[in-house]
């Protein structure tokens, strides 16, 4: 059933074209209220008491949720018009069909599972941690870790100990904490509690953490880590709020699986020999650790920010809360929409749920909004959005891409899948990084004029992520052969110093992707270059130091195809005129070993090393000084000997 589009111009704020809105984005349209969350709140009732609307305003969302729920219908969607494109300059139209063209489509919901936490909560520090202790002993259940005994206190409502942290692992609903020097109270007699012995190495498990020690965080990327809380004891309102986080922290709560990891595509190492390091190495929480030949994923640790995904040139680890065809859905439907509409060489403003989305909300309310060209694109993980994301935008119809990083951003990430993206578009501006300090700067960057914006026939991404950015990247040049891309860049050729290189094939046997290959019919190695990953373990496993990566994408057929970067003539068996091995190995080999080797010290022996398998087996075995000659095979005893043996008795 197709859904209808609920307009309202906010008191007439707004210039709103029903028609060609509705024309644009193929959605039919009410008629133009001007204050359904007041004054028209009964037309408002009767539409979403029709069900399968959409309604064009996000800031009485809830009032329009809770109205739906009195109705007992389903709840409603929900698309900004107003901020995003009403509160503007220039004719907002296109962009109000793009946007809620995009709203219209389904979007699957990520997974997730259910983390349940108990309430038993461990705070670590010192006069204010007994405080925080007061505060939530009758809502949790409170253990308080000291670090002198002087500060035991006599109150019992809570627990104290003594000792020190050495480690700490997990998240909320499954922290593990190891402890040294701990000491128990010793809770009879007078005056003073009395403790146990110290003793190290102990672990306890909690639910969560309320850090109010002041010193270095237990985690890496501190903010990230769920059911970690963490303020300065000398400032009252952190702790405040802290305390007050800790204590809404008891229940059963759903945490997204955010990635989705497919272990047989990883190329972190094979034959502990390191390649691919690329997820570890962004990121922040240390989710991501090694596990042999792939990496492994601690899902309740992960906090989502899709960096791994962007950066894994496999698609081993792939962003699942949306799935990455959701996005490239969502860029194909925005742009293809907006053109429909009648707009042209629309621009796409990237940016996150929380500090992008209230510079708009700032800049549209009290400032300039966004140019009517500025088509905003919010998702949850903006360093998820990646040079494929970006590369199949610019190719979907988007002029110019700018991502909107917040303080909290990963800007060595999003800079370096930009400077990607930029080379696979050919030009200097195709992506840029804005980092404004409040909505006018904001505005001062979106309101200057793009140079040289990108034109291209639009494409329709589908596909994996390599695959959509190499379609992406002939669409923006369709005249160009062979890109050449920045260091790290997950695509390019293996150069062979054919010098050095003696074909042991080594980096064949262990290529991750297949993109090194042999002949077992001469002595060949190739290469299919769409499948390298530029992992670089062939440049890791290479004994002889004869392979380097140079990043690049060839746009021709020959990418997919296998060709030869280095053969050498086959040896023929001196014995039996059968191919093996490579003929200068053999000739070397025979070179240094032939009367210089105990084992070839003759010339008969010094034949073997020019014999193939079979061959030398066989020379080997009827050779006078066999060290592994034994003596003459005695006979084979029959039943006739064993009756004969008894007829002689």
């Amino acid at each position: 059933m197709t859904k209808t589009l609920i307009l309202c111009d906010c008191l007439g704020s707004q210039t709103i074209n029903a028609d060609a809105v509705s024309e644009g984005c193929g959605l039919p349209c009410s008629k133009v209220y001007s204050s359904l969350c007041m004054d028209q709140i009964d037309q408002a009732t009767a539409e979403i008491a029709k069900g399968d609307v959409i309604v064009a305003c996000q800031q009485e969302r809830q009032h329009f949720e809770e109205l739906a729920q009195e109705l007992d219908v389903e709840t409603p969607g929900f698309v900004d018009i107003r901020d995003r494109a009403g509160w503007g300059e220039g004719d907002p139209t296109a962009k109000m069909a793009a946007l809620a063209a995009e709203a219209a489509l389904s979007v699957q919901v990520g997974k997730s599972v259910d983390v349940v936490s108990e309430g038993t909560c461990l705070i670590i520090g010192g006069e204010p941690a007994l405080q925080a202790a007061a505060e939530l002993c009758d809502t949790l259940a409170v253990t308080v870790l000291l670090s002198h005994p002087d500060d035991v206190p006599t109150d019992r409502r809570f627990d104290c100990v003594v000792g020190s942290v050495r480690n700490a692992s997990g998240a909320l609903g499954g922290f593990t904490v190891k402890l040294d020097k701990l000491q128990q109270v010793v809770t009879g007699g007078r005056g003073a509690f009395a403790l146990s012995d110290p003793v190290n190495g102990a672990a306890s498990d909690c639910d969560i953490i309320l850090d109010l020690t002041g010193d270095k965080p237990m985690f890496p990327a501190p903010e990230k880590r769920e059911g970690y809380l963490r303020a300065d004891p000398a400032h009252a309102p952190s702790v405040a709020r802290a305390v007050l986080a800790a204590s809404q922290m008891v229940g059963t709560f759903e945490k997204p699986l955010y990635v989705r990891m497919e272990p047989s595509l990883c190329a972190h190492s094979r034959a502990e020999k390191p390649a691919c390091s690329n997820c570890l190495n962004v990121c922040p929480t240390g989710a991501i650790t090694s596990a042999g030949e792939h990496v492994a994923i601690d899902p309740m640790v992960c906090a989502g920010c899709g960096s791994c995904s962007a950066v894994c040139p496999s698609g081993a680890i792939s962003y699942d809360a949306p799935p990455v065809e959701t996005v490239f859905r969502r860029l194909s439907t925005l742009a293809s929409t907006y053109r429909n509409a009648g707009g042209q060489t629309p621009r796409l403003l990237v940016h996150d749920a929380d500090f992008g989305a209230e510079a708009i909300a700032l800049s549209a309310r009290f400032g300039r909004g966004l140019p009517a060209d500025v088509v905003p694109l919010e998702v949850d993980a903006l360093s998820g959005f990646g040079h494929a994301e970006m590369a199949a935008a610019l190719a979907c119809g988007f002029s110019h891409v700018d991502m909107l990083a917040s303080p909290k951003s990963d800007l060595e990430v999003i800079a370096a899948q930009a400077a990607l993206a930029t080379a696979l578009a050919g030009t200097s501006n195709a992506v840029d990084v804005l980092q404004p300090t409040d909505p006018d700067t904001l505005e001062a960057a979106l309101y200057t004029e793009v140079n040289a914006p990108i034109h291209c026939d639009p494409i329709l991404p589908l596909g994996a992520r390599r695959q959509v950015t190499r379609l992406a990247t002939k669409a923006l040049q369709p005249d160009a052969d062979i890109l050449p891309l920045p260091d790290g860049a997950p695509y390019g050729a293996v150069v062979v110093d054919t010098d050095a290189c003696t074909l042991c094939l080594s980096c064949v046997s262990l290529c991750p992707s297949g993109a090194l290959g042999d002949n077992p019919d001469m002595p060949q190695l190739r290469f299919q270059e769409d499948a390298c990953l530029q992992c670089g373990l062939c440049t890791n496993i290479c004994p002889e130091k004869a392979i380097t990566l140079q990043p690049q994408m060839d746009l021709t057929d020959a990418a997919f195809t296998q060709r030869v970067i280095h053969e050498e003539e086959p040896f023929a068996c001196i014995e039996c005129g059968s191919l093996f091995g490579v003929k200068s190995t053999v000739e070397r080999i025979t070179e240094k070993l032939a009367g210089n080797h105990a084992m070839f010290a003759t010339s008969e022996a010094a034949k073997m090393i020019q014999m193939c398998d079979n061959c030398r087996i066989q020379a080997q075995y009827h050779s006078t000084d066999n060290p592994f000659q034994g003596g003459e095979r005695p006979r084979v005893r029959t039943t006739e000997d064993y009756l004969s043996k008894r007829r002689d008795h």
